[in-house]
């Protein structure tokens, strides 16, 4: 969860009375969220750097405030002041309202064809006549940085770029070229640098390095310039100085690129309306015509105002209350979620303002129709159906296998559930189109290519990463393994499977074969070919000829084991002897 720090003070301030830390603390719980901390600057540098560097820090009271990661309106002091004094019927919840110029009046940001393989998407506003404060300016810096950490996917997918409107003039083009054509003067910095010395000037900055990779390996970089050629910003990377806001700013130009448009629509609708108070038309903001590649154009913000419906009944039964219709509009209504009661009580009409790109659903108004009315405040009822829970009956097994496995000497291992495809086929001597294997698309790394459809690789390696231990190496696992099943709704299916090797001087096969007759022994399977187990010679890949058996349990060929094949204890890096025993346990549940 994101945590908004704000200044005690300043959020008494806009809330308009003081209160006591533990009855901010409830008023928090109340609206569903919750004090972490509260501290000071002072205080959490001397816990990260010691007192020395904590001198001169402010001692102003901090409360660090756990928001819940898809409330974006939550991120800063505005929203969250707003949102409490809807929530405590102090205020009425604001109506957003986008002003479009006349035209050839307002502002334009035309987007080129070379942006398609960067950052193919931007939009853009204007806040008109707006008062800045110290305290205003750092909120804005601060709910900038937040939708970059939260929303923004650290830039990957939107980053914001805030200009002083006054310093450039439009129409205003989102572009992209050749690093070595791209210069400007970076924000905060005292000369020109061409776009890829900017990469190396910032290879080494604690906060910037981070975006880089987005766009260092790009032929083009994305690039936004005004009618005269002043570049704003560079992103995701930086803005330009000659645009940088101040305290005097009176307009500013609101831009966001990124590779998904749903998601920029949201970031620019958050900014502009968290803001839009310090207007000197509250609430209002300016829109900004973008003109496509194609030769479309669209009007952002979008700031759309959407209806829903709710059954009350559906509300009232999935929360476990009795209120009436027209009190849950009041409740949706405390928490932004302007309501009223339609059709004779059978729906509740909810309106859903351009701040709540969280309701997707209906059961995101039931929640919050839940916080509103207070989880303390629901009665505690037993439920109608009386069950007692139970342990799966193959779990229960597993863990009784393992008891056991634990007291005949053998140690146990747990290993990843993904592998690379070397490791279940090469390595065993088998084809991957052989082995079922369910694939991971676009993995990350070459070790997690594949889902296991054996447990044998995952003990080798662990084998493997323990050689300087003293002899001999008995380990085990029960575990899952997934295989491809087209019969199945998700096309797969997991097996639970017991594997156990030994690895010594000495292949040791009477001690796996041994083992083998003790689980099957706890497992009370006697060892007979009617109703019981018995092994046959056999021949699997990764067994030395004439040293493997099949395992066949109540009619049915249930696993192998053998003496491991020279080929495949080397490509596991492995230099003695190793016998292994592999079988699949639901049989017997």
């Amino acid at each position: 969860m994101p945590t908004v720090s704000v200044k005690r003070d300043l959020i008494f301030k806009a809330l308009g009375r003081p209160y006591t830390d533990e009855e901010f603390n409830e008023l928090c719980f109340e609206f569903g969220l919750e004090l972490d901390e509260i501290t000071s600057e002072k205080e959490i540098i001397i816990k990260e750097k010691g007192e020395e560097k904590a001198k001169d820090a402010s001692d102003t009271i901090l409360y660090k405030i756990d928001v819940p990661a898809n409330r974006y309106d939550l991120l800063c002091l505005e929203g969250l002041v707003r949102g409490l004094q809807v929530f405590k019927e102090r205020t009425n919840l604001p109506r957003y309202e986008k002003i479009i110029p006349a035209p050839g009046e307002g502002q334009k940001l035309i987007i080129t064809e070379e942006t398609v393989q960067v950052r193919p998407h931007a939009v853009a506003a204007v806040l008109r006549n707006i008062t800045f404060t110290k305290e205003r300016y750092d909120s804005f810096i601060d709910l900038q940085e937040k939708l970059h950490q939260n929303i923004c996917r650290r830039r990957a997918l939107v980053a914001i770029g805030t200009h002083d409107l006054d310093t450039v003039s439009g129409p205003f083009t989102f572009t992209a070229k050749a690093p070595s054509e791209i210069k400007f003067k970076p924000l905060n910095q005292s000369q020109e640098y061409t776009a890829s010395q900017i990469m190396d000037l910032y290879r080494t900055d604690s906060h910037l390095r981070h975006y880089l990779h987005l766009i260092e390996n790009k032929p083009l970089y994305p690039v936004i310039y005004d009618s005269n050629g002043v570049v704003l910003s560079m992103p995701p990377i930086i803005n330009g100085d000659h645009t940088k806001i101040n305290l005097n700013t009176r307009n500013v130009f609101i831009e966001c690129t990124g590779t998904d448009i749903t998601k920029a629509k949201i970031v620019l609708d958050i900014i502009v309306t968290m803001f839009s108070e310090y207007c000197e038309k509250p609430f209002s903001v300016e829109a900004v015509e973008v003109v496509y590649p194609n030769g479309k154009t669209h009007i952002y913000p979008e700031l759309a105002y959407r209806k829903e419906k709710v059954k009350p009944e559906l509300i009232n039964k999935k929360i476990g209350i009795s209120e009436t219709p027209s009190s849950l509009a009041k409740l949706l209504t405390r928490m932004c979620l302007k309501s009223h009661v339609i059709e004779n009580g059978k729906n509740v009409e909810v309106e859903i303002p351009p701040t709540r790109a969280d309701i997707i659903h209906a059961c995101d108004i039931i929640e919050d129709a839940a916080i509103a009315y207070g989880y303390n405040n629901i009665q505690m009822t037993i439920p109608k159906t009386y069950t007692i829970a139970n342990q799966l009956p193959l779990n229960k097994l597993t863990e009784l296998l393992r008891l056991d496995l634990a007291a005949a000497g053998f140690t146990e291992a747990l290993t990843f559930a993904l592998c690379s495809q070397e490791d279940i086929a090469d390595k065993l001597g088998m084809d991957i189109s052989t082995t079922k294997a369910v694939r991971v698309a676009n993995p990350k790394t070459a070790e997690c290519q594949v889902a296991r459809t054996t447990l044998l690789p995952g003990l080798l390696k662990t084998v493997a990463a323990n050689r300087k231990m003293p002899l001999p190496l008995k380990l085990f696992e029960i575990s899952d393994i997934v295989v491809k099943d087209p019969n199945t709704d998700v096309g797969a299916k997991n097996y639970r499977h017991f594997c156990a090797v030994y690895y010594n001087k000495s292949p040791g096969f009477e001690i796996i074969h041994g083992l083998l007759d003790r689980v099957m022994q706890l497992l009370e399977v006697p060892p007979n070919e009617e109703n019981g187990y018995t092994i046959k010679a056999a021949e699997g890949s990764a067994f030395f000829p004439g040293r493997c058996a099949e395992i066949f349990a109540k009619g049915q060929s249930v696993g192998k084991l053998g003496v491991l094949h020279p080929d495949v204890i080397t490509k596991f890096e492995l230099t003695m002897p190793c016998s292994a025993l592999e079988m699949n346990i639901e049989p017997f549940v």
